[in-house]
């Protein structure tokens, strides 16, 4: 089968650091064109803007939209449109139901839509999965702090209404939670706190419960200095299983597992079987509980953020 053809659009910090080495890593895709405001010099053809792309009859066959969520329902629509496969970085949208919208459009369309949680690919997500599958669980703690001057430097985006603020890193542990814990959770009580001069929190602490009565707590913080914190902690009747580094490590009670990073290679293997297989994958369910703490969540402010 010939490989995918596949134009990134947004090269920004996640773009280079991830999407092209694994797209350079994988046979199933070759990248075609780039659309952004500055050419990245990257030896194939580039356009300032996806309009311009799709209007040269260069011919793509998917795009990867790495664009902030609040531009990504546009650019997503036009190119399912024009008949194109899409990859959409975390989140998948400003809204709920502009994503429902897309779903549908790709449907009729014909083509595939991939909401993409990277940290799900993590390498101790799946086998955290299974461990639990069968589980008393009793307690689930998520701790998800880390320097916002680090991981997003001047990014003003993402502090405007829909770019989340610190659900930014906080759905990527939402989007690890709700694969491998066996039942259904919602919130019920959380506090965000926003900088005086920003729309977006810079911390959230969160309480939810799972269909059973289990309790979940959630503490997300973007001004933690030093060694940064991606921990889910699972409490059970057979022992403590954690995840740290982002689903990295995983520590089951007879052992501690660490494999190498495969998150975004894991992302770009399921959007070659997705495509080659004619469907689509979007889970809306991490950024529904994101959703949910701005409708329930009280606000507090808090000192003015600058970058």
């Amino acid at each position: 089968m010939a490989p995918i053809r596949i134009a990134l659009v947004g090269v920004g910090k996640i773009a280079r650091d991830q999407h092209l080495p694994a797209i350079a890593g994988n046979d199933d895709f070759v990248l075609t064109a780039t659309v952004s405001r500055q050419d990245p010099q990257l030896n194939v053809p580039h356009f300032s803007t996806l309009d311009a792309l799709l209007a040269s009859g260069l011919q793509v066959d998917a795009v990867a939209l790495c664009t902030p969520p609040q531009v990504r329902y546009d650019a997503a629509m036009a190119a399912l449109d024009k008949g194109l496969h899409v990859f959409l970085e975390k989140p998948p949208g400003a809204t709920l139901a502009e994503v429902d919208a897309l779903r549908g459009h790709a449907s009729k369309a014909g083509v595939t839509l991939f909401a993409s949680w990277h940290s799900r690919y993590a390498a101790g997500v799946e086998r955290a999965r299974d461990w639990l599958a069968n589980r008393q669980i009793d307690k689930v703690t998520i701790i998800w702090r880390e320097d916002v001057r680090v991981w997003h430097p001047g990014q003003a985006w993402i502090w405007e209404p829909g770019g989340l603020g610190v659900f930014d890193p906080g759905i990527n542990a939402l989007s690890i939670a709700t694969h491998i814990l066996p039942r259904p959770f919602f919130l019920t009580d959380a506090t965000l706190t926003l900088p005086e001069n920003r729309a977006a929190p810079i911390a959230a602490d969160m309480s939810f419960v799972d269909t059973a009565g289990v309790p979940i707590s959630m503490d997300l913080d973007w001004r933690q200095t030093g060694p940064q914190s991606w921990d889910i902690i699972v409490e059970t009747d057979a022992g403590t299983l954690s995840l740290a580094k982002g689903g990295a490590v995983l520590t089951l009670p007879d052992a501690t597992h660490v494999d190498e990073d495969r998150e975004y290679p894991g992302l770009y293997a399921r959007f070659a079987e997705l495509v080659q297989g004619g469907t689509s994958d979007v889970d809306t369910r991490p950024l529904q509980l994101v959703a949910d703490a701005f409708l329930r969540g009280h606000r507090k402010a808090t000192e003015a953020f600058h970058d």
